[in-house]
């Protein structure tokens, strides 16, 4: 087997309202090894973490917009660059004719808070799971388990950090989350004790490098998937096999 394609599943990125320009990454990327990686906005360009009374206005639609447009302008640079839609509440689903290849779904449970109810919020979700693209979502618990099992249930998932900031990893397996066929997990900032229970578990095939930056560094976080003692085979799945599968399952219907 050769050298297997590393694609870190999971970094911040933008120059909005943060100070994440890629020519910040590219070099940490360099140093890793990493070839290809998937780019998503950080909260701070989407949405004010702080406004409990949150009203949608023009202003932070066109930073929206502008966000997720620079990671477009990004990938149309390179192919190794994978543009992530991040969705908030004006659930600007013709946003979906750009070519992203998966989406960004992420508050904490101390931030606003998503428009379930929203008419336009089902729009989107039917839009994102009949185009087979990756969500990589990072909700309360409460609302991690609605989202799955009620408000789509047939999108492809990704939970990142195994679960830590969605209830914990544990609290996700009680209630029978990982064991889904269409819920992933990603490994940025997970400890090496449940990713190891998580492929012993539930498949090398289900796990995804990730490195959270700038939370956490790119070649820190995939020593820590080389100290998982995997076959070569289980190796080039999490590190970049799997979620390079999902990416190729996409589809612009």
């Amino acid at each position: 087997m050769g050298t297997p394609r590393i694609v870190d599943s999971h970094i911040h990125c933008g120059v909005q309202h943060s100070d994440l320009p890629f020519e910040r990454i590219a070099p940490l990327l360099a140093q890793a090894g990493i070839a290809e990686a998937c780019l998503f906005a950080p909260v701070e360009d989407i949405y004010d973490r702080d406004d409990y009374h949150f009203q949608d206005n023009d202003a932070w639609q066109r930073t929206r917009r502008a966000a997720n447009r620079y990671l477009l302008d990004l990938a149309e640079q390179s192919a190794s660059i994978y543009p992530y839609l991040f969705v908030w509440n004006d659930f600007a689903v013709d946003e979906l004719r750009h070519p992203y290849r998966g989406i960004k779904w992420h508050r904490h449970s101390c931030e606003p808070e998503y428009h379930y109810d929203d008419p336009r919020c089902a729009v989107m979700l039917e839009a994102i799971t009949r185009r087979r693209l990756p969500v990589v979502l990072e909700e309360s618990y409460a609302n991690t388990l609605r989202f799955i099992e009620q408000l789509a249930p047939e999108a492809v998932i990704v939970i990142p950090h195994l679960g830590g900031l969605n209830g914990s990893y544990r609290a996700l397996e009680n209630a029978g989350i990982w064991r889904r066929a269409n819920v992933y997990a990603d490994s940025a900032l997970a400890s090496t004790v449940d990713m190891r229970h998580f492929v012993e578990r539930y498949g090398a095939g289900k796990l995804l490098f990730g490195s959270d930056f700038p939370f956490g560094t790119p070649a820190q976080e995939l020593r820590k998937i080389q100290r998982l003692d995997l076959s070569a085979d289980e190796y080039a799945q999490v590190v970049g096999g799997n979620i390079l599968r999902l990416l190729a399952a996409v589809t612009d219907r």
